[in-house]
């Protein structure tokens, strides 16, 4: 075996694409690790929401209104921080509105997914800070599988290594589009410039499983509430992408000499601290009671029937002498109409 094989042997090979065709349908990698991390939110999220004392199915309704105000909000924090790519001379803004392509940012998906998730929460009467300590170990889960989407996509990756989990990169060609490199596939595996190097998407991978298994053993062992699991989700997520943002060495945006997104892990870091401290005062976890929706009757208790058409709801809204009236002419004999 030569020393070129023994190298590549060492490291960790990537995907020839990331993109593949049935007829004229594209089955992006990207976007099934996104919807298959949302699966394992909703499933996980589920289960703790009811063990927690909630009603079962309440997450999914959460999901229906935090999922797409949570795409949006991703693909709002990634064009506005990097915001060179679709606006300037020679740029195209529309290309700020193919979310395909990729570009989330987590913080924007959170931020509009937690809007989302109140709107739901308020509906069916339930506290969103509880709701929002149910889903936070899947959140970090599904971001977790996220990551593997930018290993198929060849991104997100850092400078070059020598160790032996060094990622190999390749050039991809795309014959329609000699520039789009993301929709291309390698051919030969000619390695880019740079390659092997840090896989920090899978750096972040581990991460994001690690602080999952933190926040559930946590909040088992002290029955966390308020809140406050999902703050360490946040502590705990922001300290890994901290470190993790500093080895990426893909184009950002930079303030004071910091990525972007390093100042956001570092703000985040010390907000979630806080809350976690001070919601801490707010006592025990809340009571199952509490996280009942307010829409479905408990097990044993009889159901309210709807009136049946608009005349009863009439009546059912009346004062007792309007009703007992109401009651005494339905016992009357009925005139024909001719006597009225």
């Amino acid at each position: 075996m030569n020393t070129a094989s023994a190298a590549f042997l060492a490291t960790i090979p990537s995907p020839d694409q990331g993109v593949w065709h049935i007829g004229p349908v594209p089955i992006r990698a990207y976007a099934l690790c996104i919807i298959a991390g949302i699966i394992v939110a909703i499933w996980l999220g589920e289960r703790r929401w009811v063990n927690r004392g909630g009603t079962k199915g309440t997450v999914i309704d959460v999901a229906v209104f935090a999922v797409p105000f949570g795409l949006v909000g991703g693909r709002l924090y990634h064009v506005i921080t990097d915001n060179q790519l679709y606006f300037g001379e020679g740029k195209n803004p529309i290309n700020a509105l193919k979310i395909w392509d990729g570009g989330l940012g987590i913080w924007g998906a959170i931020a509009l997914g937690a809007v989302g998730a109140l709107i739901a929460c308020r509906r069916r009467g339930i506290p969103l800070p509880a709701m929002a300590d149910a889903l936070a170990p899947g959140i970090v889960i599904a971001q977790a599988i996220g990551r593997l989407g930018n290993y198929f996509n060849q991104e997100l990756y850092g400078a070059h290594t020598d160790l032996p989990w060094g990622l190999e990169i390749y050039q991809r060609y795309n014959p329609t589009n000699p520039d789009d490199f993301l929709n291309g596939i390698a051919i030969g595996h000619v390695p880019l410039p740079d390659s092997p190097v840090h896989p920090t998407f899978l750096y972040e991978l581990i991460w994001n499983l690690g602080v999952a298994l933190l926040v559930i053993w946590a909040d088992k062992k002290f029955r966390l509430g308020h809140g406050r699991v999902f703050a360490l989700y946040v502590a705990g997520y922001t300290a890994g992408r901290f470190w993790i943002e500093m080895m990426r060495t893909d184009t950002a945006n930079h303030i004071l000499g910091l990525r972007v997104n390093v100042w956001t892990s570092i703000l985040l870091f010390a907000a979630a601290i806080a809350y976690f401290v001070v919601a801490a005062k707010r006592g025990p976890r809340e009571a199952p009671e509490t996280l009942w929706s307010k829409d479905v009757p408990r097990e044993g208790e009889p159901a309210e029937s709807a009136p049946k058409d608009e005349a009863h709801a009439e009546v059912a809204a009346a004062p007792d002498t309007v009703r007992d009236s109401a009651a005494d002419k339905a016992t009357e004999d009925p005139k024909p109409d001719a006597e009225k």
